[in-house]
């Protein structure tokens, strides 16, 4: 537990860009969320209309505004919810004297916090590398912004060009680790295949309990926590459905809308297990109300990994936070999902039969 003393004292900021009210409040909620998963304290939270400022992204005056706002609250940092050009980042530091952070530098904060294996520590490191040396590149622009000569030499830009290219050499460095990792997930895969498994994943919005769904199906204990990305390392579990078809089951990153996509490049190997799988479990959250939002941002992942075309059940988790009149509502919209409660046990045996089904056709 964070001693509520020593957490960071967060401002969240948030520019509305021709949002509605109700995707504007679901987005700062889902930052706050992010910036608790984290381990900072919200003291203010801060909104405005309009379009970006190329210098200080919020403009010069609001900038000011929340520069006294962190004095009269003693926030230590401010945390946008949108991504800043290192530009805007180092004129805001600059103006309030504060830590910057902006949307992809928290979630790459909190996946740090949440890898535990060699590979989920890998793709960490090769994601904040890559985020990194994107930032360094717009610098550099800044800098060589006249092309060549006057103005573009001297220890600055020589400075710049060291750190890029020992980033570029420690990325390498990484892929290679990761590369050797791959080999033998590989080669555990094309076991699996000659052994006929039938191969299930669970794809879903971070925290709609796909953890909780595994272990309630494989009867195992993978963490499980009502935190964003309580799971980033994938977990595979043997999953007994009957039919004499052997199946294994895998839990995967929880997705999130507008994830990074060097993020999705840096897990490539985790979610290969979604690529390559015969049938994928899509969980959904059914007693969040901007479900349909999120099930938008999953399938938008989906597509960018070439898997929307696979066999995709939906499955409606969280029911007993829901009423039976909401599930039937949902049932009509929905005919085809399946409705479960992995916390409680509920619509378990349902799903397991539907799997069952699927994994004796034959083909897949």
């Amino acid at each position: 537990m964070f001693n509520e003393e020593l957490k960071e004292r967060a401002i969240l900021v948030s520019l509305l860009i021709d949002k509605a009210a109700e995707e504007t409040d679901r987005s700062l909620m889902e930052l706050a969320e992010l910036t608790k998963t984290a381990g900072a304290k919200i003291v203010a939270q801060v909104t405005q209309r309009g379009r970006p400022d190329p210098k200080t992204y919020v403009g010069s005056g609001k900038a000011i505004e929340i520069t006294n706002l962190t004095q009269e609250l003693d926030a230590d940092t401010i945390i946008f919810n949108e991504d800043l050009t290192p530009s805007q980042q180092a004129n805001l530091e600059a103006i309030t004297s504060r830590k910057i952070i902006d949307r992809t530098t928290l979630i790459l904060d909190i996946f740090a916090q949440r890898a535990q294996t060699k590979e989920g520590k890998i793709q960490v490191e090769m994601a904040q590398l890559t985020h990194r040396l994107s930032r360094l590149k717009g610098k550099g622009v800044a800098l060589s912004r006249l092309g060549a000569g006057i103005g573009t030499r001297g220890p600055g830009e020589t400075k710049l060009e060291v750190e890029r290219r020992g980033i570029g050499k420690r990325i390498q460095r990484l892929k290679l680790e990761l590369s050797k990792i791959e080999k033998v997930r590989q080669t555990q895969k094309k076991q699996r295949v000659k052994r006929g498994l039938f191969r299930l994943a669970i794809v879903g919005y971070t925290n709609a309990g796909k953890s909780t769904l595994l272990n309630a199906l494989t009867k195992s204990n993978v963490l499980a926590e009502d935190k964003l990305f309580a799971t980033l390392d994938p977990a595979s579990k043997r999953l007994e459905v009957g039919g004499g078809t052997p199946v294994t089951i895998s839990d995967t990153v929880g997705f999130i809308r507008d994830l990074p996509h060097h993020l999705v490049a840096a897990f490539k190997s985790t979610l290969e297990e979604v690529i390559e799988a015969d049938l994928l479990l899509h969980v959904i959250d059914a007693s969040h109300t901007g479900f349909d939002q999120q099930i938008a941002s999953v399938e938008s992942i989906l597509n960018d990994l070439k898997v929307m075309d696979a066999d995709i059940l939906s499955v409606f988790n969280k029911i007993d936070r829901i009423s039976t009149e909401y599930i039937k509502r949902l049932k009509k919209v929905y005919p085809d999902a399946v409705f479960v409660s992995a916390k409680e046990g509920m619509g378990l045996e349902g799903l397991k039969e539907r799997i069952r089904k699927i994994a004796s056709v034959p083909n897949h």
